[in-house]
C-alpha cells in the first residue's frame, strides 16, 4: 500500500478509472451482443436498428481510446457484414 498521500491518492484515482473503463468496456460488449441476437433471430429491420445504435456506441467508446480505433472499425465492419449476410 502507498505510505505517501500522493501515491495514495493516485490509487484512489486510478480505482475509480478502472472502474469507469470497465463500465464502458462493458457498454461496448453488450452493444455487439445485441446485434448478434438480431442477426441471429433473423429480424433484419431490428439488427439494422440495433447496427446503428451500436456503431454510435463504438465510436463513443473508440474517441475514448478504451478500445483502438481499428478495433472499433473491425467490430462495426463484422457487424455490418453480418447483417449483409442476412439478405
Amino acid at each position: 500500500m502507498a505510505n505517501i498521500a500522493s501515491a495514495r491518492k493516485r490509487a484512489r484515482q486510478a480505482a475509480k478509472q478502472n472502474a469507469h473503463n470497465s463500465s464502458l468496456r462493458s457498454r461496448l460488449r453488450t452493444a455487439i451482443k445485441s446485434v448478434r441476437k438480431a442477426v441471429a433471430a433473423g429480424d433484419k429491420t431490428a439488427a439494422a436498428a440495433q447496427l446503428r445504435t451500436s456503431q454510435s456506441v463504438i465510436d463513443s467508446i473508440a474517441d475514448k481510446r478504451i478500445i483502438h480505433k481499428n478495433a472499433a472499425s473491425r467490430y462495426k465492419s463484422r457487424l455490418a457484414s453480418a447483417l449483409k449476410r442476412m439478405a
